[in-house]
């Protein structure tokens, strides 16, 4: 997800949010709670230069076995030697499994597994991980702008239960809504302190870069904070947030074409100020173009870093 300030008339942002929650269609979806992804039907022309990026890494199931890199910037970009994050840990489960995206950087799934130790001795039973990366990386056909390079994993705000989770209840259980009806603030029936730790022992951690969640979430991390609030400045509000917050780490070594995200500053971003875009009725209450905007052309193969063709080659 691209950290760009936009200035959105009302239509406009909802045309965002449509073209964002997009529906996959019928032929590309995999039978529910499946581990084992089955080969989508082979496309007419892949060599077709005018084809979405997403038609050819959504088709790979299995990483490139090359040596583990992150190549090109979270929205813009694909995976080599990708690692699988289990999915089960003694204090971690992962979600939606058909559709085959807990895959990462190795780094990334050190991090994971790190703070799934680490936010269960805080209190919190566990967690519930949703999409990561595919498995060569690159543009999905659903749900994500981000998340393409393997360095982005989402994090549900529902703590994992007691129990092993079937594949269907994987597949077909919903996160809780954090966020309050009004949208300006959490919902204080489903909102702990231990929501808190967790978000905060994630921050904490030198190689995040950054931490995106709903702005309603934001405003009671800045309310509730205490002691050290530098960590604050790494998290961000963002659309469609409501049910978890999405983890980006840092470029890590040996990923020599891995484009860094810019650096957190040092202002918390807790001032009223800093909420009035996300508080406004034009954010809250969006109406619909007079006109839909034409969507923007999917991402092609050329338009990704030129290491990528090699990765979605490679066998």
């Amino acid at each position: 997800m691209i950290m760009l300030r936009l200035i959105l008339t009302p239509g406009l942002f909802a045309a965002v949010v449509a073209a964002v929650i997009v529906t996959a269609p019928p032929a590309l979806a995999q039978d529910k709670g499946t581990l084992h992804p089955q080969p989508l039907p082979p496309l007419a022309n892949p060599n077709d230069p005018h084809l979405a990026a997403k038609q050819l890494f959504g088709r790979e199931l299995a990483p490139a076995k090359l040596a583990p890199s992150s190549i090109g910037f979270y929205a813009k970009g694909c995976l080599a030697g990708a690692e699988e994050l289990p999915i089960d840990g003694p204090t971690w489960q992962v979600m939606r499994l058909s559709r085959n995206r807990n895959w990462g950087n190795p780094a990334l799934i050190a991090f994971l597994e790190k703070l799934a130790a680490k936010a269960h001795k805080l209190g919190w039973p566990g967690l519930l991980v949703g999409d990561m990366s595919q498995p060569r990386g690159g543009p999905m056909f659903t749900g994500h702008a981000s998340h393409q390079i393997g360095l982005d994993a989402d994090i549900w705000l529902t703590p994992m239960p007691n129990r092993t989770l079937t594949r269907m209840e994987r597949e077909n259980m919903s996160a809780v809504q954090m966020v309050r009806k009004d949208r300006l603030d959490i919902d204080p029936r489903v909102w702990t302190p231990e929501h808190l730790k967790v978000i905060r022992a994630a921050a904490e951690a030198p190689q995040v870069e950054r931490i995106f969640v709903n702005a309603a979430i934001k405003k009671a991390l800045c309310r509730e904070a205490t002691g050290d609030r530098h960590w604050l400045s790494k998290i961000r509000p963002m659309y469609g947030h409501d049910y978890h917050f999405h983890i980006r780490i840092k470029c890590p070594a040996g990923s020599a074409g891995c484009e860094p995200q810019t650096p957190p500053d040092h202002n918390e971003h807790c001032a009223p100020k800093d909420f009035a875009y996300w508080f406004s009725d034009a954010v809250l209450h969006p109406r619909p173009p007079k006109v839909p905007p034409k969507p923007r052309p999917p991402l092609t193969l050329a338009d990704l870093p030129a290491a990528c063709r090699t990765v979605l080659h490679a066998r």
